[in-house]
């Protein structure tokens, strides 16, 4: 299985609209400054999925190109933005796709970036940014202990009992290591973030997400029948503490 498409083949676009973690405004207003991004400049976002990341650089006034390798997301991707007239994208692998070298202001990936290698993300966004281009990278950490200490422990039975995943999700990516590749300039920024779900809503969040996509019956049904009774007990409410992390760098 290509986890790259693990979304696109098995999730629907509705889902994942609905249940996909937001990033907060404070975040764009730090890409847009650090890139210096306005209606000159050219943004390549890579796998925009429904587009979470994707409005505010857009209406920066952008020259806007996304990438995505989901036929499914690219069709909504068209239907949501097709009426600015500074977006485009193609459906098409990041891996392969044959861009033109020093051709972006902003290379920019929400949660995507770490489903490429390193050797080969780091050198290609380097290839097509313009000199002092900026790679800006984000996504969402989440502790789901802190304020659910008793019913972490209760989630965790239940893993335990039914998580067994038909394979394993061992992706890793070392954003640090964009120096390794001559980026300069590096530097780490957090935004933190609560979220509240009900058992219903939790389920579904989770149930988008890449580690629970390959679960198999019966395991699948009894795993997320017994995270949905552990919250119910528990007064039907599962309270996370998000940060979200931004990886901002540059190309000399």
């Amino acid at each position: 299985m290509d986890f790259r498409k693990v979304f696109n083949d098995k999730v629907t676009p509705k889902d994942f609209d609905k249940f996909r973690f937001r990033y907060c405004d404070a975040l764009f207003a730090d890409v847009i400054s650090y890139s210096q991004l306005d209606a000159t400049k050219a943004a390549l976002e890579i796998g925009p999925g429904t587009g979470q990341a994707t409005m505010p650089i857009l209406k920066s006034g952008c020259s806007y190109l996304a990438i995505e390798l989901g036929e499914n997301f690219t069709e909504v991707m068209k239907e949501k933005f097709s009426t600015y007239r500074n977006f485009s994208i193609v459906n098409a692998d990041f891996e392969t796709y044959p861009f033109d070298k020093d051709t972006f202001n902003l290379v920019y990936s929400a949660a995507t970036i770490q489903w490429i290698p390193e050797e080969i993300a780091f050198p290609k966004v380097y290839e097509i940014l313009k000199s002092n281009g900026t790679l800006a990278m984000f996504m969402t950490n989440t502790d789901y202990k802190a304020s659910n200490e008793a019913l972490y422990a209760k989630i965790q039975e239940v893993y335990s009992q039914f998580f067994k995943p038909e394979i394993p999700y061992t992706k890793s990516f070392n954003y640090n290591n964009a120096l390794d590749y001559g980026f300069v300039d590096f530097e780490r920024r957090e935004y933190p973030q609560i979220v509240e779900f009900t058992a219903d809503e939790y389920v579904s969040f989770i149930s988008i997400n890449a580690p629970h996509l390959t679960l198999v019956e019966p395991d699948r049904s009894k795993f997320f029948q017994g995270i949905r009774d552990a919250i119910l007990s528990f007064g039907d409410k599962i309270t996370l503490c998000n940060s979200i992390v931004l990886y901002l760098t540059r190309k000399p």
